[in-house]
C-alpha cells in the first residue's frame, strides 16, 4: 500500500498547490500525522518523496494560498527539517530561511490569520530538534517574534507559544554534570554517531551551541523578568501568560539552569505579589519553593505568599501547599491553621489559639456573612480537611478528635440544629443551612477522616448523625446517597460492632425500609445499592471471631433485608431492580461459600431471576442477572444441579438477548465453565482462569501443545467435549463468532481458539486413536438462526478449497470437513428443518479462527481509514473543485479518522 502512496502523492502536492480549500481541513492534519509515522519509522521524506519539496516552494512563493494551506505547508517544512538531513537540503535551496521568515507572511498579509501564526510556531517546533536548528532559530533572529507571540490575542497562539519557549530550554538544557572536557568528547561522538537525541529525550549538547542557547536563555529571562512587572491590566494580562510558562518551566528545568532562571525573576514576583495574588502566581511560588525550598528569597516568597489578607486566597495558597506535600517547620503549621479557621469560627467550637481581635480571625470572619463566599469558603475547608490528618501532630493546631468533632457539627448546622451552637458566627451558620453543597463536602471530609487515629472513639456519634440525615426526606438525593457511602465506611471501622446499640441497629432498619418506598428512584436505587455494599463489609463481633457480613449484625441479620431486595426486584425504575439483583448475590454470597443447602425459596428466586434475563425491557436488570450467576459460580463452594440447570438457561437466553454488555457477561459465564473443564483436563490450561481479557484488548495467540495422555486419555478428552456441548458452552461460543458487536465476537473467537488448541489436535498431529474418539464427538448445528452464518462460512471454505484443488462439485454439500455418524451429505446447509449432527473438532478446524481473531483485533476502519484512502478523498476533492461540470460536482465527503 506504501508504494502505491508514494505514486499518487505528486499529484495529491498538485491538487494542494492548486490553492483550493477541501471540504474537510482536518484531512491536511492526517496528513501529517502519516508523514509523521514515516518519519518515525526511518523513511527520508526529501530523499524519497521530492515533490514535497517541490510542493513547499510553489507554496511559499505562492501569493494567494488559502490559509489552511499555508499553515499546513508550515509545518510539513518544520517535519521536514526536523532531521539534520532534511535541515540541509531544505536551507540550502532557501526554503527555510522564507518559510520562517515573518516578515514574507506579513509582506503577503497573511500573517494576520491565526491559522498561519499557529503554523508558523508549529513548524518551529518540529523544527527543533537537533542543534544545527537551535543555531539557525537564533542566527535567524526568531526568539523575538516568538517572544511576542506568547501574549497573542488568540489564546491557542499565546498557548503554543509558551509551549514551543519552554521546549527549548527544556530540550536543549545541557546536563548539570556536562564538563568542558566531556562537551568535546561528546561532540566528537555525536559526529560519527549523530543521535538525535540522549536516552531522556535531550537533544545531545554540543560546544557550538553554547552561546546560542545561551542568547535564548538570557532573551527569555528577560522577557519573562519585564513582562511580571505590574502596569496596567494589558500588562497584568501578559503576566498571567508569563506565569503559566514559568509554572512549566521551574517543573521541568534541572540547575543550575533552573536556579539561574528563578534568580533572574524573583524580584519581579516579590513585587506582582504585592499587586495581585492569582492562582499562577500561587503556582509558580510553589513549583519555585519544590524545586528551590532551601533559598531563603523563595522561603520570604512562601511567608507572603501565606500572609496575604484575602481570606479566600489565603485559604486556597494553604491548600495548594499541602497538597504539593510541601513541609517545614514554619509553614505547615501555618497552613493547618488556615485550613481549619473557617470550622473554628463557624462552630463556634474555638480550637485554634487565636486572640479574638486577630487580623486574619476578623477578615475571614466579615467574608463568611456572605452567603456565596460562606459556602466556597466552608466548601474548600472541608475538602482540604482531610489533608491536615496525615500530618505530623507536632504540625496540628489540635488534636484530631476535635477536628472531627468539628466536622460533625458542621453537619449538625446544615440540617438546622443550631442548638449545637456556643459561640457561633450566627450571619455564617444561616448561610450553611440547607446547603446541599456544604453537606456533601462535609460528608466527604468524614468519610476521609474515618481512618485517622481516634475515629473508633467516634463512631456512635458518626452512626446518629447519618442516621438523621437518613430520615430526613427533605435531603437532596445525592445527600442520600454520599450519606450510605459515609455509613458503610465508618462501619468498616468499628471492628465490633456489638459496640453500636440495637436501638441504632433497629434505627436503620427502619430507615432502609422507609427509603426503599422513597418517591424518588434515586434514593431508592441509593438505598439498594447501599444494602449491598453493606453486606460486602467483613466485621467482627469479637477479636477472636471469624469475620462476617455486615448485615449480620443488624436485627434479623441479611434475612431482614432480603425480603427489602426481593420487593426491589418489581421496582418501575430499571436501575434500581439492577442494583437489587447486585445487592442480592452479595448478601447470599457468604452461603454460595460455604456451600449452604438450597431452600424451597432459593429455587423461587432463581426462577425469578430468569424470568427477568427473560422478560424485563431494559438491559441493566438482564445484565445484573447473568452477573449475578456468574457471582454464584465463582463462589460455590458446591455445583449443585440447580445451579448447573440455571446456568444452562442463563447461556441459552442470554446468548439471544440483543444487549451486547449481556451477551459479553453470558460469554464469561461460559468462560468460567471452560476454565472448570479445562483445568480438570490438563495443567497446560491453568493460565486461562488468569485471563479477564477486556474485549477490545489484543491478546497472544495460543500455541497448541500435545497433551499427555494416559490409557484412557482419549476418551477422558472426549468426555470432556461432550460435557461442553451439553451444558451449551459450544452452541454460546458459535453463536457469539458471527455476532454483530464486535466484542462479542472478538471474545467468543478467543475462547473457542483456546477450546481447539486444548482438546482438538491438528490435523497434521500422528495421535492415533485419540484423534478418532474426539473426532466422534458431535454437536448439532440448527439450520436456523447464528448458524445459518456458521454454515455460510463453512461453505465458503469449503468452495474456496474446491477452487484451489481445481475439482468441480456437483452439489453444494460439505463433506470436506469429515462430519461425525448422522452427517447427511445430500443436505445443502440452508434450507429444511431439524438440525446436522457435526464434528466439534472439525468444525473448529474449519471456521479459520485464527484469520477471524486477527480481523476482529483490528479496528472496523481500518479499511477505510487508511494513508491510501486519505490521499484518494483529497483527490477526489481537487476533482470535484477543478472539474464544476462534472459529475464531480456533488458533494464529496472526506473519511474522517
Amino acid at each position: 500500500m506504501e508504494g502505491e502512496c508514494f505514486t499518487l502523492l505528486p499529484r495529491v502536492c498538485a491538487v494542494l498547490a492548486a490553492g483550493s480549500s477541501l471540504p474537510d481541513d482536518t484531512s491536511l492534519e492526517k496528513l501529517l500525522d502519516w508523514f509523521s509515522e514515516l518519519t518515525t519509522a526511518g523513511v527520508s521524506l526529501v530523499k524519497d518523496c521530492p515533490c514535497l519539496l517541490e510542493f513547499t516552494s510553489t507554496v511559499v512563493n505562492s501569493a494567494t494560498s488559502d490559509p489552511c494551506i499555508l499553515s499546513f505547508t508550515l509545518k510539513l517544512v518544520g517535519l521536514l527539517a526536523s532531521s539534520e538531513d532534511g535541515f540541509i537540503v531544505l536551507q540550502e535551496s532557501s526554503v527555510l530561511d522564507l518559510v520562517f521568515n515573518p516578515g514574507h507572511w506579513e509582506k503577503a498579509g497573511h500573517w494576520e490569520d491565526p491559522c498561519v501564526r499557529i503554523g508558523w510556531i508549529q513548524g518551529l517546533r518540529s523544527l527543533l530538534q537537533h542543534t544545527k536548528a537551535l543555531c539557525f532559530f537564533v542566527q535567524a533572529g526568531l526568539i523575538e517574534p516568538l517572544l511576542q507571540l506568547q501574549t497573542d490575542t488568540s489564546l491557542f497562539v499565546a498557548s503554543a507559544a509558551s509551549q514551543i519557549l519552554a521546549h527549548i530550554l527544556i530540550f536543549y538544557q545541557p546536563s548539570p554534570s556536562l564538563t568542558h572536557n566531556s562537551m568535546e568528547k561528546n561532540e566528537a561522538a555525536d559526529k560519527s554517531t549523530n543521535p538525535s537525541t540522549t536516552d531522556d529525550g535531550r537533544c545531545p549538547f554540543k560546544a557550538e551551541t553554547d552561546q546560542s542557547f545561551t542568547t535564548v536563555v538570557m532573551l527569555i529571562s528577560e522577557h519573562l523578568k519585564n513582562s511580571l512587572v505590574s502596569g496596567g491590566d494589558a500588562k497584568l494580562h501578559h503576566a498571567q501568560q508569563s506565569l503559566r510558562l514559568l509554572v512549566l518551566l521551574l517543573t521541568r528545568l534541572r540547575p543550575p539552569l533552573r536556579d539561574s532562571l528563578l534568580h533572574a525573576v524573583t524580584d519581579a514576583l516579590e513585587e506582582l505579589l504585592m499587586t495581585d495574588l492569582t492562582p499562577p502566581l500561587m503556582d509558580v511560588i510553589l513549583a519555585a519553593h519544590s524545586s528551590s525550598s532551601s533559598d531563603v528569597r523563595i522561603h520570604r516568597l512562601v511567608s507572603s505568599l501565606l500572609s496575604t489578607k484575602k481570606p479566600t486566597d489565603l485559604l486556597h495558597a494553604a491548600a495548594a501547599f499541602l497538597r504539593r506535600g510541601l513541609h517545614d517547620d514554619v509553614h505547615t503549621a501555618q497552613c493547618a491553621r488556615a485550613i481549619l479557621l473557617p470550622l473554628h469560627i463557624v462552630t463556634g467550637q474555638l480550637f485554634l489559639d487565636m486572640d479574638p481581635a486577630d487580623e486574619d480571625l476578623c477578615s475571614m470572619a466579615a467574608q463568611l456573612q456572605n452567603k456565596s463566599s460562606c459556602i466556597s469558603i466552608i466548601c474548600t475547608c472541608l475538602t482540604n480537611s482531610p489533608l491536615i490528618t496525615v500530618l505530623d501532630p507536632s504540625f496540628l493546631p489540635c488534636s484530631l478528635d476535635v477536628i472531627i468533632s468539628s466536622i460533625l457539627l458542621m453537619l449538625r448546622l446544615c440540617s438546622g440544629d443550631t442548638l449545637s451552637v456556643s459561640s457561633g458566627c450566627s450571619g455564617a451558620v444561616r448561610n450553611v443551612i440547607g446547603s446541599s453543597k456544604v453537606k456533601k463536602c462535609a460528608l466527604e471530609a468524614l468519610m476521609s477522616v474515618s481512618s485517622s487515629p481516634g475515629a473508633k472513639a467516634e463512631v456512635i456519634k458518626v452512626f446518629t448523625l447519618l442516621l438523621k440525615y437518613l430520615d430526613d426526606p427533605d435531603s437532596d438525593p445525592t445527600v442520600f446517597h454520599k450519606s450510605y457511602q459515609v455509613l458503610v465506611r465508618w462501619i468498616s471501622v468499628c471492628r465490633d460492632p456489638s459496640s453500636i446499640p440495637d436501638q441504632l441497629k433497629q434505627d436503620l432498619l427502619g430507615v432502609v425500609r422507609k427509603r426503599v418506598c422513597d418517591v424518588r428512584w434515586e434514593v431508592r436505587d441509593s438505598t439498594v445499592e447501599f444494602l449491598g455494599r453493606l453486606a460486602a463489609v467483613k466485621v467482627h463481633h469479637t477479636t477472636d471471631t471469624e469475620a462476617q457480613s455486615a448485615c449480620e449484625v443488624l436485627p434479623g441479620g441479611s434475612s431482614s433485608i432480603t425480603p427489602v431486595l426481593e420487593e426491589a426486584l418489581l421496582d418501575p425504575e430499571s436501575y434500581v431492580r439492577a442494583s437489587a439483583i447486585s445487592a442480592l448475590a452479595q448478601t447470599q454470597a457468604p452461603g454460595w461459600q460455604q456451600g449452604a443447602a438450597l431452600t424451597q425459596e432459593r429455587s423461587e428466586f432463581v426462577v425469578r431471576l430468569l424470568d427477568v434475563l427473560s422478560e424485563d425491557t431494559e438491559g441493566f436488570p438482564r445484565r445484573a442477572v447473568v452477573q449475578y450467576f456468574i457471582s454464584w459460580f465463582s463462589s460455590s463452594a458446591s455445583r449443585s444441579s440447580l445451579l448447573r440447570r440455571s446456568v444452562r438457561s442463563v447461556l441459552s437466553r442470554g446468548s439471544a438477548d440483543l444487549d451486547w454488555e449481556v451477551k459479553v457477561h453470558t460469554l464469561e459465564l461460559a468462560k468460567l465453565l471452560l476454565d472448570e473443564a479445562l483445568s480438570a483436563h490438563s495443567s497446560s490450561t491453568k493460565e486461562l482462569g488468569a485471563q479477564c481479557v477486556h474485549p477490545y484488548a489484543v491478546i497472544p495467540q495460543p500455541v497448541y501443545t500435545p497433551h499427555t495422555h494416559t490409557e484412557n486419555g482419549e476418551e477422558d478428552t472426549a468426555a470432556l467435549l461432550e460435557t461442553l456441548v451439553e451444558e451449551g458452552v459450544v452452541s454460546v461460543l458459535l453463536s457469539g463468532l458471527v455476532d454483530c458487536d464486535r466484542p462479542v465476537a472478538l471474545k467468543a473467537c478467543r475462547l473457542l481458539i483456546v477450546l481447539r488448541e486444548a482438546l482438538c489436535p491438528p490435523s497434521h498431529t500422528d495421535l492415533g486413536t485419540d484423534r478418532e474418539t474426539v473426532a466422534k464427538v458431535s454437536f448439532l448445528l440448527p439450520k436456523s438462526g447464528w448458524a445459518l452464518e456458521i454454515i455460510k462460512i463453512l461453505k465458503t471454505k469449503n468452495k474456496a478449497e474446491e477452487e484451489n484443488a481445481a475439482t468441480l462439485r456437483s452439489s453444494n454439500c460439505i463433506d470436506e470437513l469429515k462430519l461425525g455418524e448422522g452427517y447427511n451429505k445430500g443436505w445443502d446447509g440452508v434450507s429444511g428443518a431439524g438440525c446436522e449432527r457435526m464434528s466439534v473438532c472439525e468444525l473448529l478446524s474449519n471456521l479459520g479462527l485464527d484469520e477471524r481473531v486477527k480481523i476482529l483485533n483490528q479496528s472496523s476502519d481500518h479499511v477505510q481509514n487508511s494513508p491510501l484512502s486519505l490521499l484518494q478523498d483529497i483527490l477526489s476533492a481537487g476533482g470535484a473543485h477543478t472539474q464544476p461540470n462534472t459529475q464531480l460536482m456533488q458533494e464529496v465527503i472526506v473519511d474522517c479518522y
